[in-house]
């Protein structure tokens, strides 16, 4: 493909994806997803970012079920950096949506565990939604305590007073009884 300058750049396409998100509720579902279809078709088919961005088209459209079978497709295919981790990240919450929590919990609990040197800035920037939507799929299985540990241990970095004793409150969720 071209444009005006000559051949188009993979910065043109990113810059050409990231516009189209932040105009996201201007457009009816469908023909969201079809604008983000007509950018992915300009990369080859199995191209991992085309697939995830048509992954994450459906999910915010509201086809869950559709997305995870191409977040699932899009990380086979060796999708790298902070789209990969976004990519675990929804495709968790989606499967947590889906009804499938333990799925969801498996997923993050690995990502969570990832050594932070294998992690650029920009993925580590991400831990605390690791965190949430982990308190989310543990609050479905049932481990609320452990649910209710992890976010407040990750809010309680943002908090402008009180971080150290949110901290030591939220570790002893997990070793005190829970008053059954």
């Amino acid at each position: 493909m071209t444009n005006d300058q000559g051949p188009a750049t993979a910065h043109d396409w990113e810059g050409r994806v990231a516009s189209l998100w932040e105009r996201l509720d201007r457009y009816e579902p469908a023909d969201f997803r079809a604008r983000v279809a007509a950018l992915a078709a300009e990369r080859p088919a199995d191209d991992a970012a085309a697939l995830f961005e048509r992954a994450a088209a459906h999910d915010s459209t509201g086809l869950p079920a559709e997305a995870v079978e191409l977040y699932t497709r899009a990380l086979d295919r060796g999708l790298t950096g902070l789209r990969r981790r976004r990519a675990v990240i929804q495709l968790a919450s989606s499967l947590r949506n889906l009804g499938r929590p333990d799925r969801s919990v498996e997923l993050l609990t690995a990502e969570r565990d990832l050594p932070a040197d294998r992690l650029d800035a920009d993925e580590t920037a991400l831990a605390g939604a690791v965190d949430a939507f982990l308190a989310l799929a543990l609050a479905d299985t049932g481990r609320d305590r452990e649910a209710a540990a992890l976010a407040l241990g990750a809010l309680a970095p943002l908090l402008p007073r009180y971080n150290r004793s949110l901290t030591h409150y939220a570790r002893a969720l997990l070793t005190a009884p829970d008053g059954s």
